[in-house]
């Protein structure tokens, strides 16, 4: 495996990993644990970063002159970070409101 498919790579984990935290944070939420909750959704976040990260590093590449070509799972990839990005963003708003209900 090349370096560039080993950052495609790490952009799938990374971002599989946040959407799996991210979902993590609702379940625990719905059960009252929105401090676990919450910590979830850090680990979600660190995750992300990591994911950014990686791709941060192919967009500096090819800023430097070095193409690539758009494969079908450097698209996987791109899929995965955007759909971790949005489930974050999502969990980050249902959490809030499972603990604002929680407290009524």
């Amino acid at each position: 495996m090349d370096e560039y498919q080993e950052i495609i790579m790490e952009i799938i984990t990374n971002s599989g990993v946040a959407k799996s935290k991210a979902m993590e944070a609702i379940l625990l939420a719905q059960k009252g644990q929105t401090e676990r909750a919450q910590a979830c959704l850090q680990e979600g976040k660190d995750e992300l970063v990591k994911a950014h990260r990686a791709q941060t590093r192919l967009i500096q590449s090819e800023a430097g002159g070095t193409a690539h070509e758009v494969t079908l799972l450097m698209v996987h990839a791109q899929d995965h970070l955007m759909s971790a990005i949005t489930t974050r963003d999502l969990a980050e708003h249902i959490v809030e409101l499972y603990n604002r209900l929680n407290h009524l």
